[in-house]
């Protein structure tokens, strides 16, 4: 589908897209803005900003929760995991695909809860305004972090659906290309023969990374446009309006799903002959290495081993339970089941999309994976060589749906940062003031909280290693939550010290210590690797891409010094579709830093690793007392590193909170919580305002339901036939999408 010679993509220069583009996304703005504008009319209190009332039923709770589920980089996250490990690349999305049946029970949690804001959870459970201070802070400061990773990503999607034709760049623009170009020339040739004049420049290059396609778009001109039209939509309408649009943009980020595979199978049956679907994934399977297909245990995804996924979904279960941004739709809820049909259907809705992204990948990267030097590019660029030339506004239509990926995430986000930091931090420490003021102060926090994650966005184009980072950040707080629903017994003390000694363990002291005594980076006890490790694999058929990678293997081989080649077995040469075996070297990898180990020069030719990142204390806990980690694969350390994050807190609460005292008025908070909890919610507010004024009177008269007994401190319910069905149910979805993505591994094979 490549455009005929002379054929002009962009009708005006300034954008560089056509007319029905431009109007595709016209129309979307000119709707979201009025969507905005309409709900202004009905807020006069917070609760209408903040809550819309709770009078969302199941139908808006599901595109709700599946548009701040899913953002602008989920579909662009997957295809660059996929670039690189294959379509094992997809657990990069999906590894949390195994908590989502326990939506079905969170979700009841956090309508019964009857809070504006999971701060407010926080400050009434543990009697403590500090407790909810804290967690809206660090939960403010987190999701601005998060939402300027969406930015990024819109930056460098629009970017690549944009480019300038090679005759309109400046000389300037024109020069970056070129050095682009030698880039790639200098980086494709065995370093070793590289003239020292060439392996500087490849230095000098590579710190540069030059662009090799401009685009019509500035990045700061967008972030700030859509920071603009966020806050014409969500700041004005509230959560009223937020939901609203979040059916829309749900629908265009299902359409973005699906959208590419047709036209990605049209061309790969055009150039590789063929109809239809089963043609072009049988052609991916004669095209793309046997390895390529695996789910779990290819040489390329080494580190997505079953109990590495198996950990990170815990964490993720965990982590995202006590996320303020999850919490936002589910206590709109107009009842209990919305919530919970709401939450866990839109979850799986995300998933479904997670398994058509990596469809969509497999077909991208066998069409376009040599077009492009960073596959952060590589979505963007296949919808503009796809789409663009049909004329018919499709690339708009790409856009709007990016666009609208990020809106979802960006108003929600914005709604439950404005709520966290108005009702947990400002109100406390100004009280008494007017509704009318509150309302504002939360639109002029919401403002802040997108300008923030702007500036955050053009200040760094990778903010990977951040995202990591929080995700296991959330565990600080995460426990307190889980025990002070499950646990009467969890006392606000030991929740200090347990958020306090998690900060400091897994966070403050693996980034201080480094900061402090720079020496421990170059520490040779510190700078301990696992042991390097071969992997043989036996395939049943070779590929055109198992061949001629082969082939560049034995020159390569050839290309040694006598010396360098004595010794050693040079590779096998392999035949199409006949069977052969691939031994791939795992690496050494480092144990007790987050960002790895670099290989430091010294004068003399003394040669040093140093490490990078945050130190890994609890690893480097575990050697000291005795563990050899160096015999272990770098994900088995990875999975032992995560447990001990999302298990050390639980256990501090469980050790300390019997041996701390608890005030009257706390243990008073904790019983009128654990009623709460258990009564359920009626969608008549007047019945359900009763319901619960009855529950804080007799705290008791709901303990029969509890599983272990009424005298129980453990807040377990029986369940009942909806939760037991559901949750069957929900396992059965699991296995579905599942089965999904190994249907489509397999097919045409």
């Amino acid at each position: 589908m490549d455009s005929p010679p002379g054929m002009q993509f962009s009708v005006l220069a300034l954008l560089g897209l056509s007319a029905a583009d431009l109007a595709v996304i016209a129309a979307y703005f000119v709707v979201m803005i009025l969507i905005g504008l309409r709900s202004l009319r009905r807020i006069h209190t917070e609760e209408e900003f903040f809550l819309g009332k709770r009078r969302f039923g199941k139908f808006i709770q599901m595109f709700a929760n599946f548009g701040q589920a899913t953002s602008v980089d989920t579909g662009p996250t997957v295809i660059t995991t996929t670039y690189h490990n294959g379509l094992a690349g997809v657990w990069s999305v999906l590894m949390l695909l195994f908590g989502t049946p326990f939506h079905w029970f969170t979700s009841v949690w956090y309508r019964r809860m009857r809070t504006a804001t999971l701060g407010d959870y926080y400050a009434e459970r543990y009697h403590s305004r500090m407790i909810g201070g804290i967690y809206a802070m660090l939960m403010g400061i987190g999701l601005c972090i998060l939402l300027s990773l969406s930015f990024i990503i819109l930056v460098k999607t629009v970017q690549s659906m944009t480019p300038k034709d090679p005759a309109a760049l400046t000389l300037v623009e024109q020069a970056e290309v070129e050095r682009a170009g030698r880039l790639q020339d200098l980086g494709a040739r065995d370093f070793q023969s590289l003239a020292a004049t060439e392996q500087e420049e490849l230095g000098r290059l590579e710190i540069e990374r030059p662009r090799r396609e401009i685009s019509f778009i500035n990045p700061s001109v967008l972030i700030w446009a859509m920071v603009v039209m966020i806050c014409l939509c969500a700041v004005t309408g509230g959560l009223e309006a937020v939901l609203i649009g979040d059916v829309i943009q749900s629908l265009f980020i299902l359409l973005l799903s699906v959208l590419l595979i047709p036209f990605a199978i049209a061309t790969v049956n055009q150039r590789h002959g063929g109809s239809g679907l089963i043609d072009a994934f049988r052609t991916l399977h004669e095209q793309k290495s046997e390895s390529f297909f695996h789910i779990f245990g290819s040489p390329a995804a080494a580190e997505f081993t079953w109990h590495y996924v198996a950990a990170i979904a815990l964490m993720g279960l965990i982590n995202s339970g006590a996320q303020a941004n999850v919490f936002v739709a589910p206590r709109s809820a107009r009842d209990e089941f919305s919530a919970r049909f709401g939450m866990t259907s839109g979850i799986y809705l995300k998933r479904i999309t997670t398994v058509l992204w990596g469809v969509t990948a497999m077909f991208i990267i066998l069409l376009f994976a040599g077009d492009v030097t960073d596959p952060d590019l590589l979505w963007g660029h296949a919808a503009f060589r796809l789409l663009a030339p049909l004329g018919m506004g499709l690339v708009g239509i790409v856009i709007v749906a990016s666009l609208a990926g990020l809106m979802a995430t960006a108003e929600m986000f914005m709604i439950t940062v404005s709520a966290l930091v108005t009702r947990n931090i400002y109100r406390p420490l100004f009280p008494n003031c007017s509704e009318r003021h509150y309302l504002n102060v939360g639109r002029i926090f919401g403002v802040a909280m997108l300008a923030g994650a702007a500036l955050l966005s053009m200040a760094s184009d990778s903010l990977l290693g951040t995202l990591k980072l929080w995700w296991e950040f959330g565990g600080s707080f995460a426990a307190a939550m889980w025990m002070g629903i499950l646990w009467k017994r969890t006392s606000r003390l030991a929740v200090y010290l347990q958020i306090s000694l998690s900060l400091l363990l897994f966070f403050v002291l693996p980034m201080g210590l480094p900061a402090a005594f720079p020496s421990l980076r170059s520490d040779p006890a510190l700078t301990k690797t696992t042991l390097q490790r071969l992997l043989t694999t036996g395939y049943s058929s070779a590929t055109e891409e198992d061949v001629k990678t082969r082939k560049a293997e034995i020159l390569e081989f050839l290309k040694l010094p006598p010396d360098e080649q004595a010794g050693r077995t040079p590779p096998a040469p392999i035949h199409p579709a006949q069977p052969w075996t691939r031994t791939t070297i795992l690496p050494a990898r480092a144990i007790f830093w987050t960002g790895g180990l670099e290989t430091v020069h010294e004068h003399g030719g003394t040669v040093r690793y140093r490490g990078k990142g945050r130190l890994n204390l609890s690893l480097l806990g575990l050697d000291r007392l005795g563990f050899d980690l160096t015999k272990n694969s770098y994900s088995l350390n990875e999975t032992i590193r995560a447990l001990i994050i999302i298990f050390f807190p639980f256990a501090i609460l469980l050790i300390a909170s019997p041996l701390m005292p608890r005030r009257p008025e706390e243990i008073a908070a904790a019983e009128r919580m654990a009623a709460r909890l258990l009564t359920p919610v009626d969608p008549d507010p007047e019945t359900d305002a009763r319901a619960a004024a009855e529950a804080h009177a007799n705290p008791a008269c709901r303990d029969h339901l509890k599983l272990f007994g009424p005298h129980s401190s453990w807040q377990f319910r029986k369940w009942t036939r909806i939760d037991t069905t559901g949750f069957i149910l929900n396992l059965g979805a699991v296995g579905a999408i599942l089965g999904a993505l190994f249907f489509f591994a397999h097919l045409g094979s």
